[in-house]
C-alpha cells in the first residue's frame, strides 16, 4: 500500500491536493474551513462494554505475560499484610506479655516480606510500563497506517492537525490499561478483598458498618465517573481542534504575516485554549469533589470504628492488638476507594482516548470495498467516461452525464471556469472518489472494480502547488521510487533540469530543502516535482496547472521536462493558461458539470463558441498587462 502512494505527491498531502482541486466546490457545499465539522467522528462515546472486545483484541497476545504479572502482583500484595498482621503479635505478645523471643521472628518476617515486595514491585513496574508503551506504539502505528488508507473524502472533512492529535495524543491513555494504573487498581481490589476477610474475622460488626459506608460511596463514584468520561472525550476533541487550527496557522505563517493577522490568530488560539482550560477545570473540580467526599467518608469510617472499637475493647470482646490490626487492615480495605478516585480517572481518560482511536479504525478503507477485486497489470492507458454522474452531497450533482474517450498516449486538456467540474473529473480518474452513476473505464475495466493499490502504482501527479518534505533533494525525488538506482536518479534530474541548480549547492543533492521546500524557488520546487514524476514512470499522468505560477524563464526550463514526461503517457491537463494546451490531442470544455465543447484547439477556435470566448479574452489580457481589473471584458 505504501508503494502505490509514492505515485502521488505524498499520502499526507492528500488533503492539500484535494483542497487545491476542489476548493470552490467543497466550500460551497461544506462551508469555510473554520466551520468544517470534525467529519463523521463526532459521535457519542460508546458504552465501555462495547469497547472491551477491542481492548481484549490488543491485550490477548500479552495474556500469558500479564497472567505472570498477576501472580507476581498477588505475591506483592500478600507481603503487604506482614506489617498489620504482625503488629497484633508485637503488641499483645512482645509488649504486653514480654515474650521478647518472638521479636526477631517478627522483625525477620517483616524484613523478608519487604524485600520480596520491593523486588516484585521493581519487576512489575518496569515490565508493565514498557508493555504499556509498546501497546501505545503499536496502536499509534495502526491508527496512522489506517488513516493513510482512508479515502480523500475523509481528509476533506477532517483537519490535518486534528488527525495528528488522534494519532499522537488519544492513544496515550492506553498505557493505563496494562500499566501501573491497571496494576494499582487490580492490586488494590485484591488487597481490599483479603483485608475484608480478615476484618470480618476480627469484628463482623465494625466491618459491616464500614462496608455499608464504603458501598454508598462506591455508588456515588459510579455516577461521578459517568459524568467525567464525556468531559475527557470532549477534552480530546477540543485539543484536536486547537492542534488543527495551530497547524494551519503555522503552515500559513506567510499569509498570517502578510495580512498582519498575528493578533487575530492569537485570539483564535486563546479562545480554544480557554475552552480547553474550562474543560480541564470541570474535570479537576469533579475529581477534587470526589477526593473531598472520600476524605469525609474516611473520617466517618474512622469515627465509627473508634467508637465501636473502644466499646469492644472495654467489653473485653477485642484486645488492643486486635484493634490496632483492625485499624491498619481497614486502611487496606478503604485504599481501593482512593485508587478509584485517581486511577479510575486515568482509566476513564484511557477509555475516552481509546474510543476516539477506535472511531478512526472503524472508518472503512477505500480499498476494502467488496467490488474492488481486480488487480491490474501494467495498463495501456485507454481512459473512458461512460455517462458519469457524481455528487459530493446527495441530490446536488456536480457532474451530469460526462462521456469521453482518451486513447493511450494522448493528451486531454480540461478547460472551463472555476467550479465547473474539472477537478472532480480528475478526482474520479485518480480514484479519490467513486462515480455515483455511469462508469470510469481503464483499458475497458471499470475503475470501481480495480484494487486501488495496483492502479495507483501507474499514476503520477504534478501539481501547481508542489509538496516537498523537509529532507534533502535526493530524498524528495526518490520518494516516488525509493529503490531507484543512482543512474536513474541522475537521469531524471537531468531531464527535469534539477542538476542545473542542485550541482551549484555545496551539498549538491544532499541539500536540505526545508519544510515544504521553503529554501528553494518556485521553479526549483516544480523541477524537483517533475523529476519525481519522471522517476516514478507512470502510465497515467495528471498535470494540474503545473507551470501557471512560474515566470517565463522557469516555465521554459520546466516545459522541456514536461514534454519528456508526457511522451507515450496518457496525460490529463487542467489549464487556465490556454496557450499551454494548444497542442493537446483533445480539449474538453466543462461548464456546470457538463461537456459543452469537445475537439482540438483549431476546431474549437473556429467554432467561435465558449472556447473561443475563453481563449480570446485571455489572449487579450495577456497582451495588455496594464489593463485594470474588469477591463478584459472589453477585449474580444
Amino acid at each position: 500500500m505504501t508503494r502505490n502512494l509514492f505515485r502521488l505527491e505524498a499520502s499526507v498531502a492528500v488533503p492539500l491536493l484535494s483542497y487545491h482541486w476542489d476548493t470552490i466546490t467543497l466550500q460551497r457545499k461544506l462551508g469555510p474551513t473554520m466551520s468544517f465539522p470534525f467529519g463523521s467522528l463526532g459521535s457519542a462515546p460508546r458504552p465501555k462494554y462495547k469497547i472491551l472486545p477491542d481492548i481484549w483484541k490488543r491485550i490477548k497476545p500479552l495474556r500469558w505475560p500479564l497472567f505472570g504479572s498477576l501472580l507476581l502482583m498477588i505475591v506483592n500484595r500478600l507481603c503487604n499484610f506482614a506489617l498489620p498482621v504482625s503488629s497484633r503479635y508485637l503488641i499483645n505478645n512482645v509488649m504486653y506479655r514480654h515474650q521478647t523471643n518472638q521479636l526477631p521472628l517478627i522483625i525477620g518476617a517483616i524484613a523478608g516480606a519487604t524485600l520480596i515486595q520491593a523486588i516484585t514491585t521493581y519487576i512489575l513496574d518496569r515490565y508493565l510500563a514498557v508493555t504499556g508503551q509498546r501497546l501505545i506504539t503499536e496502536l499509534r502505528m495502526e491508527v496512522q497506517q489506517h488513516i493513510g488508507r482512508l479515502p480523500v473524502s475523509f481528509y476533506d472533512k477532517n483537519r490535518t492537525g486534528a488527525l495528528v492529535a488522534r494519532i499522537m495524543t488519544d492513544v496515550e491513555g492506553v498505557r493505563n490499561l496494562v500499566g501501573n494504573g491497571f496494576l494499582d487498581l487490580a492490586g488494590g481490589i485484591l488487597t481490599g478483598t483479603i483485608a475484608l476477610v480478615i476484618l470480618i474475622h476480627i469484628s463482623a460488626l465494625m466491618t459491616a458498618l464500614a462496608v455499608c459506608i464504603v458501598i454508598a460511596f462506591g455508588v456515588f463514584l459510579k455516577k461521578a465517573f459517568g459524568i467525567t468520561r464525556p468531559l475527557f472525550r470532549e477534552r480530546s476533541r477540543i485539543n484536536a481542534e486547537i492542534s488543527g487550527r495551530l497547524t494551519e496557522s503555522l503552515s500559513g505563517v506567510r499569509v498570517v504575516k502578510g495580512y498582519h493577522a498575528e493578533e487575530r490568530e492569537a485570539r483564535v488560539f486563546a479562545e480554544g485554549a480557554d475552552r480547553l482550560l474550562q474543560n480541564i477545570t470541570k474535570s479537576i473540580t469533579a475529581q477534587s469533589f470526589m477526593s473531598f467526599c472520600f476524605t469525609i467518608v474516611l473520617g466517618v469510617v474512622g469515627a465509627v470504628v473508634m467508637y465501636f472499637g473502644a466499646r469492644e475493647v472495654a467489653a473485653h470482646r477485642l484486645d488492643v492488638g486486635g484493634y490496632v490490626e483492625f485499624i491498619m487492615l481497614l486502611a487496606f480495605m478503604v485504599a481501593p476507594i482512593a485508587l478509584l478516585v485517581s486511577v479510575g480517572t486515568q482509566l476513564t481518560e484511557a477509555f475516552a482516548g481509546l474510543d476516539r482511536a477506535l472511531e478512526i479504525l472503524n472508518e472503512p478503507e477505500e480499498d476494502r470495498e467488496p467490488a474492488r477485486t481486480q488487480i491490474v497489470e501494467p495498463i495501456q492507458g485507454d481512459v473512458a467516461f461512460d455517462n458519469v454522474t457524481f455528487a459530493y452531497v446527495p441530490d446536488k450533482p456536480v457532474l451530469h452525464g460526462i462521456s469521453f474517450e482518451a486513447k493511450a498516449g494522448t493528451v486531454t486538456a480540461l478547460v472551463g471556469s472555476s467550479g465547473s467540474g474539472k477537478s472532480t473529473i480528475i478526482s474520479l480518474i485518480c480514484g479519490f472518489h467513486t462515480a455515483d452513476g455511469g462508469r470510469v473505464l481503464f483499458d475497458g475495466v471499470d475503475l470501481s472494480t480495480i484494487r486501488l493499490s495496483s492502479f495507483r502504482q501507474q499514476l503520477g501527479v504534478v501539481l501547481q502547488e508542489t509538496f516537498l518534505f523537509d529532507g534533502t533533494i535526493r530524498e524528495n525525488i526518490l520518494f516516488s521510487r525509493p529503490q531507484a538506482t543512482e543512474e536513474q536518479l541522475i537521469k531524471a534530474c537531468r531531464v527535469a533540469c534539477v542538476d542545473e541548480f542542485a550541482e551549484c549547492f555545496p551539498e549538491k543533492y544532499e541539500t536540505v530543502v526545508g519544510e515544504r521546500g521553503v529554501k528553494l524557488s518556485g521553479g526549483q520546487r516544480q523541477r524537483i516535482s517533475i523529476a519525481r514524476a519522471i522517476l516514478a514512470d507512470p502510465r497515467i499522468l495528471i498535470l494540474d496547472e503545473a507551470t501557471s505560477s512560474l515566470d517565463s524563464e522557469s516555465e521554459a526550463m520546466i516545459q522541456h521536462g514536461l514534454n519528456y514526461l508526457m511522451q507515450g503517457r496518457t496525460t490529463f491537463v487542467i489549464a487556465h493558461r490556454l496557450s499551454t494546451i494548444r497542442r493537446a490531442d483533445q480539449i474538453l470544455v466543462i461548464e456546470r458539470g457538463r461537456i459543452v465543447e469537445h475537439g482540438t484547439h483549431d476546431f474549437l477556435y473556429q467554432l467561435q463558441n465558449r472556447y473561443y470566448d475563453l481563449y480570446t479574452r485571455q489572449y487579450g489580457l495577456e497582451t495588455n498587462l496594464f489593463l485594470a481589473p474588469g477591463e478584459g471584458d472589453k477585449i474580444v
